[in-house]
């Protein structure tokens, strides 16, 4: 009787599902508008590919040519099945990794470009410099039988907000067909044909990880990005969650580099001034309650945004002394005589 009650309750546990982590990130200010189980570290599966292709396209051209080796055979499952010998571009390589999802178009570029053990090292290190503390790589494809990689839903939201500024990784996950030498690489990011806003994305399994998705979409100068691990139906909850979000919020500029000006004396007068805008989603009766503010600090002057006393955002003051600014605009208004 003890053997069948330790049976049936180890089958209870087998049968229970690791609740999901979910998260909605405005891709513009970085403010989580919804969030489920998001700092829960768990298996990413070939999400980890997104930060893969980011540390390539910023150590290395996307021309430069790329011989396959052996590296290839040390790995399995989603696999674009170049064979040793062949070369390819980086490029070719990206949409291999990124389209279809393989493990020996990611073995190809960790070994090739910096090589291995520093590559997985710069994956880490910029990592930490998104602000992604719950996240570590031990490798760039996402396999986890020998080698683990951890985040959680809301550091993936982080770095797919750092990623899509990025040009060229934009058009490679957009794309939904690429076609090299006799290959042709299929996106599985069903998103892309079933909800037109979609921008990119990567979709990523294995058993011990469960559906992992990280996506990006914008709409009528609305930019969101979702994050789903553990969640079985991902396309169809991240269409749906797109759609209610996109009409909960609108986009409004908080902070305007052109207009934002601030004076202060000290020793003598200064002139402070941004060099970017910042933009935020909120809903209409959220404006109200937005509240910026100026810190002045010996080495780190800054402009603070916060929200419900919620620091949602930090952005660089500069200055100039008050007499320098004025031969600016003596500058400026000789150039139009």
């Amino acid at each position: 009787m003890k053997k069948i009650l330790t049976a049936v309750f180890l089958l209870f546990l087998m049968c229970q599902k690791i609740p999901a982590a979910i998260v909605v990130m405005d891709s513009d200010s970085g403010r989580v508008l919804y969030s489920k189980n998001m700092n829960e570290r768990k298996l990413i599966a070939s999400t980890t590919k997104i930060m893969t292709s980011i540390i390539a396209l910023e150590n290395a051209n996307l021309d430069k040519k790329i011989k396959v080796g052996d590296e290839i055979k040390s790995v399995y499952g989603s696999m674009v099945y170049i064979k040793e010998g062949e070369e390819f571009t980086l490029k070719d390589l990206l949409y291999g990794l990124m389209l279809q999802s393989g493990n020996d178009a990611a073995m190809t570029i960790s070994t090739k470009i910096l090589g291995y053990d520093n590559f997985i090292a710069e994956m880490n290190i910029k990592a930490y410099k998104l602000g992604m503390y719950n996240t570590s790589f031990e490798n760039p494809h996402g396999l986890n039988e020998t080698t683990k990689n951890y985040s959680t839903a809301y550091d993936m939201a982080l770095l797919m907000k750092s990623a899509i500024k990025n040009k060229d990784f934009l058009d490679i996950t957009s794309t939904k067909k690429y076609t090299v030498k006799n290959y042709i690489w299929y996106n599985k990011n069903e998103l892309l044909d079933d909800y037109k806003y979609t921008i990119s994305g990567k979709i990523g399994y294995t058993q011990a990880s469960g559906p992992v998705f990280v996506s990006a979409a914008r709409k009528d100068n609305k930019g969101l990005i979702i994050v789903s691990i553990d969640e079985d139906d991902k396309f169809n909850l991240h269409k749906s969650l797109y759609e209610k979000y996109f009409d909960l919020y609108d986009n409004y500029k908080i902070l305007d580099k052109n207009t934002f000006t601030f004076k202060s004396k000290n020793e003598k007068f200064y002139h402070y001034y941004l060099k970017n805008d910042f933009n935020m989603l909120l809903k209409k009766d959220e404006l109200k309650k937005v509240k910026i503010t100026v810190k002045l600090n010996d080495n780190f002057d800054y402009v603070e945004v916060r929200l419900d006393n919620n620091v949602i955002h930090k952005e660089k003051l500069y200055k100039l002394s008050y007499d320098n600014r004025v031969n600016e605009v003596k500058e400026l208004l000789s150039f139009w005589k």
